[in-house]
């Protein structure tokens, strides 16, 4: 009887280990289905060609200095009194938001290549408090901006006729999306930043960081 008595404790704390064994068990499945699920596979919408634009310290860059790295990309102009700096600054937030040992690149393209030379592309970045040593603001001529940013990352821009201007601000009407590349150089989705109904702060941009970083997480 006294050997019976002791046994039975032991028993108890074996099947208490093993139920709680099975619910952490099955806690792992339902987190790695849902992981599945937020991050079902990306279609790639696009092959970005390689290109060849000058940064904000007049330093050639080109596709190679971005291969490997996962890139959020979009296209504003400086002179822009509407969405730009909207834009610019949320891409200021993402960029504080990432962690401290991500390798995700930031690239801003202008559509005004004209007015938006290397040096004015430079006071751009230091306005908004940009780490330039992530962030790439790139200008270049018309047709090399075109090719990368109409062909490639499907971002269009449009000038405004002169008679259909509001202000001398109101130069064109482009796209106010995010998009975001991948290490291999695809296209694999986008965010938009603005526009009525978007909440970025409580849901685009905590959508676009998971996106980056499960992208960085891949091979």
């Amino acid at each position: 009887m006294a050997e019976s008595s002791h046994s039975l404790p032991r028993t108890l704390w074996l099947g208490l280990v093993l139920f709680l064994a099975l619910i952490c068990f099955a806690w792992l499945v339902s987190l790695r289905q849902l992981q599945r699920h937020r991050f079902a596979p990306l279609p790639v919408i696009a092959q970005v060609a390689d290109f060849s634009l000058t940064n904000q310290d007049g330093v050639v860059t080109t596709l190679t200095d971005l291969t490997n790295h996962v890139w959020v990309a979009d296209i504003v102009f400086t002179r822009c009194g509407g969405p730009c700096p909207r834009m610019t600054a949320q891409m200021r937030s993402v960029q504080l938001r990432l962690a401290k040992d991500s390798r995700v690149q930031l690239v801003t393209l202008t559509t005004d290549p004209d007015f938006d030379t290397p040096a004015v592309m430079h006071k751009y970045a230091e306005h908004f408090g940009a780490d330039t040593s992530q962030w790439h603001f790139l200008t270049g001529t018309k047709a090399q901006i075109a090719a990368l940013a109409s062909d490639s990352l499907k971002l269009s821009a449009v000038p405004v006729k002169p008679a259909d201007r509001k202000d001398d601000a109101d130069l064109f009407i482009h796209t106010t999306i995010f998009v975001v590349v991948d290490k291999h150089a695809q296209l694999r989705t986008f965010f938009e930043t603005g526009g009525e109904g978007v909440d970025w702060t409580n849901s685009v941009e905590p959508r676009l960081l998971e996106t980056v970083r499960h992208l960085e997480r891949q091979p």
